[in-house]
């Protein structure tokens, strides 16, 4: 990243978490937007009895099975009432984000658990949850946050093959436009080449460009950093516990 500008110069795809675990674990240093919640509620965690620090509750809810946390926040659900069901975090309002103890569509409870036990492991540093000296900086994005900004509620994106339409293509297609062109709050201007281009566009599940928006979510955090601020963005008033979602 430099004058505002931030280059995109490879799109890297992984069959598995083991690969991705792998490859994070071999670079000496990077700074990664991830799209998986990095925390669970604080209301949730209270109410099931489970750790209120950070690292403690993680630990625990890797030890669980997705049986176990199916059922756990099952039981925590079955005794709300209607339309109050699912815990939140402060950061889902702002970000307009599914809450992170949801087990389907999406099931983002089980993308915790198999993403922040992998992203320790790689001995990264999470700003504002787990901070430790490390060359590796490990951040919560959603590229739906950014994706609202350009396109408003028009669909990009589906992984069922006949809602794979040319409208969605079209979506991509100006929303890669926006990106190159800046027009978006975060100041920066995306630059890609043909290669990449492409791939951000005819990519009907919209993965790459998911990963295209994170890049941006990473920059901007990389530039609070460079500004003096070790929370990365955060707000001052994070919850330690929660987490936060970038630029939300």
């Amino acid at each position: 990243m430099s004058d505002g500008c931030v280059l995109l110069s490879k799109l890297e795809y992984f069959e598995s978490l083991v690969k991705l675990e792998n490859f994070l674990s071999g670079l000496p240093v990077w700074l990664g937007a991830f799209d998986l919640p990095f925390g669970l509620p604080r209301e949730l965690v209270r109410a099931l009895g489970w750790p209120t620090d950070w690292q403690a509750c993680i630990a625990h809810y890797a030890s669980l099975s997705r049986a176990d946390i199916r059922s756990a926040f099952k039981s925590f659900c079955d005794a709300r009432p209607v339309g109050g069901k699912f815990a939140h975090r402060a950061t889902d309002l702002p970000a307009r984000s599914s809450p992170s103890m949801k087990w389907v569509n999406p099931p983002v409870a089980y993308m915790l658990h198999a993403g922040v036990p992998l992203l320790l492991r790689t001995n990264a540093s999470f700003p504002g949850l787990h901070p430790v000296e490390s060359s590796r900086i490990a951040l919560e994005a959603y590229p739906g946050l950014l994706m609202r900004e350009l396109l408003g509620r028009q669909s990009y994106k589906s992984d069922t093959k006949a809602k794979q339409t040319v409208d969605r293509l079209h979506a991509r297609a100006e929303a890669v436009a926006s990106l190159e062109a800046g027009r978006t709050r975060l100041g920066l201007a995306l630059q890609l080449n043909v290669e990449s281009r492409t791939s951000l566009i005819r990519d009907a599940s919209g993965d790459s460009l998911d990963a295209a928006a994170c890049l941006m979510q990473a920059a901007w955090a990389a530039r609070q950093a460079q500004r003096g601020d070790p929370h990365y963005g955060w707000p001052d008033n994070a919850d330690p516990l929660e987490g936060w979602i970038l630029t939300a």
